[in-house]
């Protein structure tokens, strides 16, 4: 859906359409209406983390999330600055994008491999490899 700012409370920094806020257990985000990514303001993704069946705000696939991974000059889009390409400290084939007075942004399918930690973590590290190598 093309963005338009009577409907939408953003502009998705991948795609440029609109996004829309979506709440779980009081903690708002934004999430695209095309690629279905997500935006956390502050500490949002963490807070989420932490909450039960949170994993269900990110609807999108995420074979498509990772197609936007080549996209590499992202823009915030609170404040417009370039955001810094980034990967999950430990979780390190899940890339995304951070503004850091701002927040950061998920492509479809992150958050919900973000919230669950487990072995599998170390083997899709090594297929995807290190985001500031493969991706600089």
């Amino acid at each position: 859906m093309e963005y338009t700012p009577e409907q939408h409370s953003l502009k998705c920094p991948k795609c440029q359409r609109g996004m829309n806020e979506v709440d779980h257990e009081g903690v708002t985000i934004d999430r695209c209406s095309n690629c279905h990514g997500l935006w956390f303001d502050a500490d949002e993704a963490h807070q989420l983390k932490s909450l039960p069946e949170s994993q269900a705000l990110d609807t999108g696939d995420p074979k498509d999330g990772w197609k936007w991974d080549t996209r590499v000059e992202i823009d915030c889009p609170r404040c417009s600055k370039r955001m810094e390409l980034t990967s999950d400290a430990k979780q390190k084939h899940i890339w995304y994008e951070v503004c850091h007075d701002h927040g950061m942004f998920m492509d479809a399918g992150e958050f919900a491999d973000f919230k669950e930690e487990n072995l599998l973590d170390w083997f899709r590290a090594v297929i995807k490899g290190d985001r500031s190598t493969v991706a600089p």
